[in-house]
């Protein structure tokens, strides 16, 4: 075990010897696809909920797939199918961003991760009290200056508990990531067991540092519901 913390020990917590180490290659997977796909995910939830059907019905298709399929066929798909359409090959822009790893295994993580973020947020969206969209209205607000103001921050903030459990979710299915080879906490500890054969041991740091991650969000969730989530609490007399 000491033998094995001192050769890959630099691996998961360092460097790899020629990049990011697999905590930081984690990282890296789990904030850029959480950032793109919150982004995404907040004007697509105002579409999923419009009464317009040629505007909600893409968006509810689009999560109807993603939520319907494993990601593992989505990352596959991203990261050897697309490349395999004479189209794709044919386009330099296509061509080049899907020869890179990186860039399909982020593509599949955020499609993925958007997918949900947007039926989180929208079942938020229709939870927010009909008193509070009135009052808004009543001070002249509609149209997008209502979503912007009232609606969206308001569904924010309901949305935290169901959202930190995707963002949860979300960490542990980088692990996929070394399907594209890359070299995240998971490939570092499958290539610590190749060279070893410490099964147990490899995949047993691999585990321990995914649960301290999942611990570190978990606390700033709980920070985040006291600190934004407290009006919805009983008032005390």
């Amino acid at each position: 075990m000491i033998e094995l913390i001192q050769e890959y020990g630099p691996a998961f917590l360092y460097h790899d010897g020629a990049g990011l180490s697999g905590v930081a290659m984690t990282l890296w997977l789990f904030v850029l696809s959480i950032v793109l796909g919150f982004l995404i995910s907040i004007p697509l939830a105002i579409a999923r909920v419009s009464p317009h059907f040629w505007l909600r019905w893409p968006v509810e298709f689009y999560t109807y797939v993603f939520r319907g399929t494993p990601l593992y066929i989505q990352l596959l798909i991203c990261y050897t199918g697309l490349y395999g359409l004479e189209m794709v090959r044919d386009s330099a822009l296509l061509n080049q961003f899907f020869r890179n790893a990186l860039n399909c295994t982020v593509l599949a993580f955020v499609l993925n991760t958007c997918a949900y973020t947007v039926e989180i947020f929208a079942g938020a969206i229709r939870n927010i009290p009909q008193g509070e969209i009135e009052a808004a209205r009543a001070y002249g607000l509609y149209g997008w200056r209502l979503n912007l103001y009232v609606v969206i921050p308001a569904a924010l903030r309901r949305s935290i508990p169901a959202y930190s459990n995707e963002l949860i979710l979300m960490l542990h299915a980088t692990s996929l990531a070394f399907t594209a080879t890359i070299a995240d906490i998971l490939k570092v500890a499958r290539d610590a067991n190749a060279a070893t054969f410490m099964t147990f041991e490899a995949f047993g740091i691999a585990a321990i540092l995914y649960m301290l991650l999942s611990f570190v969000l978990v606390g700033l969730f709980r920070l985040a519901e006291r600190r934004w989530m407290s009006f919805l609490s009983p008032s005390r007399a």
